[in-house]
């Protein structure tokens, strides 16, 4: 398939308008908290609308990304943008990599690149993965789908694409938060083409007596109750009301900012330093990217068709499955609770990373995927 022209066109006359809103940000009367305490911090938010408008060079991550090696597929009349890099190896298994919210195609790059020549990193060429990492639907260059109750779902998309219009006879799938779902539902539909799945999340399991959970299992669900009180009111908006929240963020590219930059500081191995995992370019690229596509709104889409019940939910996956667990990401499953729903083969434990672990710890993670798939080749 030929490369697609620029993806990104965006004219000096979008830029303008971009840095005049920046400028102008109408800014909320301060609170009497300190930093992070209430949400966004004013004084880091401030500093990065400042460089976003000043300092932010988007011409070169323009650049950057229409240089990445993007293609485009038909997929039952919807175009998915994805990007292939081929492995260096002629035997290099396929994958699949999905992202998650408020994520892009673009943070994993560095992932894809490890697995696609390992080579490059130290690594057996023997061990190549040929990757593929689609935009989800109504991310960045995939446009959303066009009902939100019609077939097919996105993990049977994926299917359509690595299977139908690429070619894989059999392949693998890696995915965290919404991609996890992605993944663990594609290999719960088609074991006879998905050879294994890794994931930095997993689907608990529908139901469960709970006289019989573990102890363990118990201190995990309690965690899991008291994250979603001091931090899923982003989650419960976007699946509940994402319309009423979208025309504030589609409208101030600092409220979009500030929606995003908070989740890349509380779901990452920051420890309370944004700068220590992410460079300001990075943020404001995929700030930048979410604000030129027009994509924020729909972004929320699977939050809300998830909790409508559009969405399947994951009953059982037969297909041999390897879990990574990140310290700072949102959820640590022990494996008991990971083996009510997968076929847990690998389970591991990771030193360091958090949410965003394929542009934190893209070594580790590509080392992961790489032990885990030897023995699926």
């Amino acid at each position: 398939m030929t490369h697609h022209p620029p993806l990104l066109a965006v004219t000096d006359a979008e830029l303008d308008e971009l840095r005049s809103r920046l400028l102008h940000t109408r800014w909320p009367t301060p609170w009497p908290v300190d930093g992070w305490e209430a949400g966004t911090d004013p004084e880091e938010l401030g500093r990065l609308v400042t460089h976003w408008a000043s300092a932010y060079d988007w011409r070169v991550h323009e650049a950057a990304i229409n240089a990445l090696p993007s293609h485009y597929a038909d997929i039952d009349g919807t175009p998915v943008h994805y990007l292939r890099f081929d492995g260096e190896h002629p035997g290099a298994l396929p994958i699949v990599l999905t992202n998650g919210w408020p994520s892009s195609f673009l943070e994993l790059t560095a992932l894809a690149r490890r697995l696609a020549t390992p080579s490059r990193y130290g690594g057996d060429p023997a061990d190549a993965f040929t990757v593929i990492v689609p935009s989800l639907p109504g991310f960045t260059f995939s446009p959303q789908r066009p009902s939100l109750t019609e077939p097919p779902q996105t993990h049977e998309v994926w299917h359509r694409l690595m299977h139908h219009e690429l070619g894989f006879a059999h392949y693998a799938a890696h995915g965290g938060d919404l991609g996890a779902g992605i993944t663990s539902r594609l290999a719960e539909a088609h074991p006879e083409a998905v050879v294994g799945i890794h994931l930095t999340a997993i689907a608990g399991p529908l139901t469960y007596d709970a006289a019989g959970v573990t102890p363990e299992e118990r201190a995990y669900l309690d965690s899991v109750a008291e994250w979603s009180t001091e931090e899923g009111a982003y989650m419960h908006q976007q699946s509940t009301r994402p319309v009423t929240l979208s025309y504030g963020l589609a409208d101030s590219p600092t409220g979009l900012l500030a929606w995003i930059v908070e989740k890349y500081r509380a779901w990452s191995d920051c420890g309370g330093d944004l700068s220590s995992r992410f460079s300001d370019d990075f943020l404001l690229t995929q700030a930048s990217l979410y604000w030129f596509t027009r994509s924020i709104s729909t972004s929320f889409q699977p939050y809300y068709a998830y909790a409508r019940r559009l969405t399947r939910r994951v009953e059982r996956v037969d297909v041999p499955t390897a879990v990574a667990l990140f310290p700072a990401d949102l959820s640590r499953p022990p494996r008991s609770w990971a083996e009510r729903t997968y076929h847990v083969t690998r389970y591991t434990r990771m030193p360091r990373g958090g949410h965003f672990a394929a542009h934190e710890e893209p070594g580790l993670l590509a080392h992961d995927l790489t032990e885990f798939f030897r023995a699926h080749r």
